[in-house]
C-alpha cells in the first residue's frame, strides 16, 4: 500500500478528525432555531437543551480519558481510525433518534470520538511534524474545527428551509435528519485515508520499531535518506530522550506526578480550561440565542457571518504563529476577548430589558428599538470570535500537545483534553439557565475568567517556538521564570552541523555515516 509522507498532507488529513468536533457544535447550534427540532423534540429549553448539548461532551470527556491507552497500545494513526468508526455509530443514532433519550445517546457516542480524536490528531501531528512548522501543522486541527462548524452550519441552514422552512408549525424532521446523517461522511473518508499515511516515529521508536522509525523520519524530513544530517540528528535526540526515561523506572503513571511533570499536566490542563472559560464555545452553541437576544431579525443568518470570520481569521494564526509565538498569542487573545466582552456586557446592561413575551422560552432579556445597540453588540461578538481565531484557537490544541516527554506524551495530553470537556460539559449544561436568570451578567463572568487567564498565562506559560519535543525539558526545568525569553536556536540544529561536518556519528541498522567523534548506537527491533 502506497505511504504519503508530505507533511503538510498529513496533518491536513488527520485534522478532519477535528473537523468532526466542529460538526457536533453546529450539528446543535443549526438547529436550535427551527420548528421541526422544537415540535418533534418536545421544546426543549433551560436544563433540558443543557443536557442535550453537554451529551456530547460528556461522551468525549470520556474518550480523552481512555485515548491514551488505544493510542500508546495500537498507535496514534490507529486511535484516529477507531474514532471514526465511533462517530460513524453515533451519527447513525442521532440520525435515527425518535426522541431525547436515543439523541443523547447517539450524541455520548459521537462525543466518545470527539474526544479521542481531538486528544490523539494533535500529538499525531507534533510527532511527525519538524518543530520549525510544527506551530502551523498542529494549528490545523483548529481550522479544521471552524471548517466543520461552517459546513455543518450551511448544511443546517439549508435543511433548515425544508418543509416550509424554520418557522413553519407543521416542519418535519428532515431538517435535522438529513444534516445529521451527513456527518458520516468525513468519518469515513478519515477512517480510510489514514491507512495511507504512517505511524509516528516517535510511537515506532517507543516500541523499539528502530528501523521503521528512522525510515519514517527518514521519508519525513530527509527526503528518504536515513544519513541526512537532520535525521541522524532528530533519530539521536529521540533515542537519548526514550533511555533517560527509561533509565528512571518509573511508570508512565506515577511520572504524571512527578514534580517537574505535573506542573506541565497542570499548565496543559490550565490552558484547555481557559480555552473553555474564554466563553468561545458558548458562542458556537448558543450563538442563536444570543443574536435573538439583540433584536436580530434574522439570526440564523446572522450567526452564520461568524462561523466565516472563525474560519477566515483562523488562516492568518497558522501562517504566523511559529514566528509570532504561543505565549505572545495567549496573552493578546486573553485581553481582547475580556474587553469584547466587557463591553459586550455593558451595553446589554444599558439597553436591554426583561423580554416582554411570555411565550418566549429561549431568552429573558432584549434589546427592542435600540438598532445602534444591537449592532455594537453583533459588532463585538463577531470581534471577539476573530480575537479567539488569531489566538486562542491553535494556541490551546498546539501548546499542550508539545510540552510533555514522550514517555507521558499521550496520557499528559488525554487528561489536558479532558479539562477541555469536562468545562465544556459544564457550561453546555448552564449556559441556558445562566442566559435566562442572569442574561447579561454572564458575559461579565466570562469576560472575568479571561483577565485571569491572562495572569495566569503570564506567570507560567514560557515561549515553545523553535524547539524540538525532546527540547521542552530545557525550556521548563531551567529554573527561568516564564516571562524571561527563552535562548534563541536548537540543540538539534547544532547536532546536525556537526553530523554533516563529521564530527558526530550516528550509527544505525540501515548504514552509517563517515568519519566521527561519538558514536550511539542504536536499538534493533
Amino acid at each position: 500500500m502506497k505511504t504519503f509522507y508530505n507533511i503538510y498532507l498529513i496533518c491536513s488529513f488527520a485534522a478532519i478528525g477535528g473537523g468532526l468536533f466542529g460538526f457536533d457544535i453546529s450539528s446543535m447550534s443549526g438547529v436550535l432555531g427551527t420548528n421541526g427540532y422544537k415540535n418533534y423534540f418536545g421544546n426543549p429549553t433551560g436544563y433540558r437543551q443543557g443536557g442535550i448539548t453537554a451529551s456530547m461532551p460528556a461522551g468525549s470527556l470520556v474518550g480523552a480519558l481512555s485515548s491514551s491507552y488505544i493510542a500508546d497500545k495500537l498507535s496514534r494513526r490507529t486511535a484516529i481510525q477507531v474514532a471514526s468508526i465511533i462517530w460513524i455509530i453515533g451519527a447513525i443514532l442521532q440520525t435515527a433518534s425518535n426522541g431525547v433519550a436515543l439523541l443523547c445517546v447517539g450524541r455520548v457516542i459521537a462525543g466518545l470520538c470527539v474526544g479521542i480524536a481531538s486528544s490523539i490528531v494533535p500529538v499525531y501531528q507534533a510527532e511527525i511534524a519538524p518543530k520549525e512548522i510544527r506551530g502551523r501543522v498542529v494549528s490545523l486541527q483548529q481550522w479544521a474545527i471552524t471548517w466543520g462548524i461552517l459546513i455543518q452550519y450551511f448544511i443546517q441552514y439549508g435543511a433548515s428551509f425544508v418543509d416550509g422552512g424554520p418557522k413553519a408549525p407543521d416542519q418535519g424532521t428532515a431538517a435535522f435528519r438529513i444534516p445529521w446523517g451527513i456527518q458520516m461522511v468525513p468519518a469515513f473518508i478519515l477512517f480510510v485515508g489514514m491507512f495511507f499515511f504512517p505511524y509516528s516515529p516517535r510511537w515506532l521508536a517507543s516500541k523499539d520499531r528502530w528501523d521503521e522509525a528512522i525510515q519514517t523520519l527518514a521519508h519525513l524530513h530527509g527526503g528518504g535518506d536515513v544519513n541526512h544530517p537532520k535525521v541522524l540528528a532528530e533519530y539521536k535526540e529521540i533515542e537519548e530522550a526514550l533511555q533517560f526515561e527509561r533509565e528512571q523506572a518509573v511508570n508512565s503513571y506515577a511520572a504524571l506526578v512527578e514534580p517537574r511533570i505535573l506542573k506541565r499536566v497542570i499548565l496543559g490542563m490550565s490552558i484547555q480550561m481557559w480555552s473553555q472559560l474564554c466563553g468561545m464555545n458558548i458562542m458556537m452553541y448558543y450563538i442563536v440565542y444570543i443574536m435573538k437576544g439583540a433584536g436580530i431579525a434574522d439570526e440564523l443568518l446572522t450567526s452564520s457571518i461568524q462561523y466565516i470570520i472563525n474560519v477566515t481569521l483562523t488562516l492568518p494564526a497558522i501562517l504566523w504563529l511559529d514566528r509570532f509565538g504561543r505565549r505572545p498569542s495567549m496573552l493578546i487573545g486573553s485581553f481582547g476577548m475580556m474587553s469584547f466582552l466587557f463591553i459586550s456586557g455593558a451595553i446589554q446592561a444599558s439597553y436591554g430589558i426583561h423580554n416582554p413575551n411570555p411565550e418566549d422560552k429561549d431568552i429573558s432579556w432584549v434589546i427592542h428599538g435600540h438598532p445602534s445597540a444591537s449592532k455594537g453588540i453583533v459588532a463585538c461578538s463577531y470581534l471577539f470570535v476573530a480575537t479567539f481565531a488569531t489566538t486562542w484557537g491553535p494556541t490551546s490544541w498546539t501548546y499542550p500537545s508539545e510540552i510533555f516527554p514522550a514517555k507521558v506524551r499521550a496520557k499528559a495530553v488525554s487528561l489536558a483534553t479532558a479539562s477541555n470537556w469536562t468545562w465544556n460539559c459544564a457550561l453546555a449544561f448552564a449556559v441556558p439557565p445562566l442566559l435566562w436568570k442572569i442574561n447579561w451578567k454572564m458575559y461579565m463572568i466570562f469576560a472575568t475568567f479571561n483577565g485571569l487567564a491572562f495572569i495566569h498565562m503570564f506567570l507560567t506559560a514560557p515561549e515553545t517556538k523553535g524547539k524540538t519535543l525532546e527540547e521542552m525539558d530545557d525550556v521548563f526545568d531551567s529554573g527561568r521564570p516564564a516571562w524571561k525569553p527563552v535562548p534563541k536556536g536548537s540543540r538539534l540544529d547544532k547536532l546536525a552541523i556537526d553530523i554533516e561536518k563529521g564530527e558526530v556519528k550516528i550509527k544505525h541498522g540501515l548504514g552509517d555515516t563517515t568519519t566521527h567523534e561519538e558514536v550511539v548506537e542504536a536499538k534493533t527491533t
